[in-house]
């Protein structure tokens, strides 16, 4: 039985919402590793980013990109708000 797009369960806002928080909790991991930090201030510091937000919206297509790319933008805009503020 042919299941057609209108009732793919992948398609389901609550699967959705459960893939969403396994991906960024795989993205907290890696980012605790590459920082050298504890998983939950990895999972926090991602959470007040603006990579998270863009994760968070469709508009963007961040959402499409693999996991390890997400990790590598967070660390940029990361990098960017060190450099931003050294500067007096």
């Amino acid at each position: 039985m042919e299941q057609t797009i209108s009732n793919d369960p992948v398609k389901s806002p609550v699967i959705q919402e459960i893939i969403m928080s396994n991906r960024i909790g795989a993205i907290s991991v890696e980012l605790a590793k590459r920082l050298d930090i504890e998983p939950v201030k990895a999972l926090q510091m991602f959470y007040e980013s603006q990579t998270c937000a863009d994760l968070h919206d469709k508009s963007t297509g961040l959402y499409l990109y693999g996991d390890l790319y997400i990790v590598d933008e967070f660390l940029l805009e990361n990098e960017h708000k060190g450099e931003n503020s050294s500067v007096v």
